[in-house]
């Protein structure tokens, strides 16, 4: 256990540590949905998981084909 004036100094080191890792995750995650569902505008990550959002969410319709 540190006491004092060391103490606050980690304190504030950790602080300062722990500030600069975050980031923010609403961003991160909007770079990774690239693949949009042209019926109800949903955000997909990839072709893959448009064919099985097509397959549950609008199955009476096609997945369009990934020949972009």
């Amino acid at each position: 256990m540190t006491r004092g004036k060391q103490k606050i100094e980690a304190q504030k080191k950790n602080a300062e540590k722990n500030q600069k890792s975050k980031g923010s995750q609403i961003e991160a995650r909007a770079v990774g949905l690239q693949v949009v569902c042209s019926i109800c505008r949903a955000q997909l990550a990839n072709q893959n998981q448009l064919v099985d959002h097509y397959g549950s969410k609008h199955p009476k319709e096609k997945p369009p084909s990934n020949s972009g």
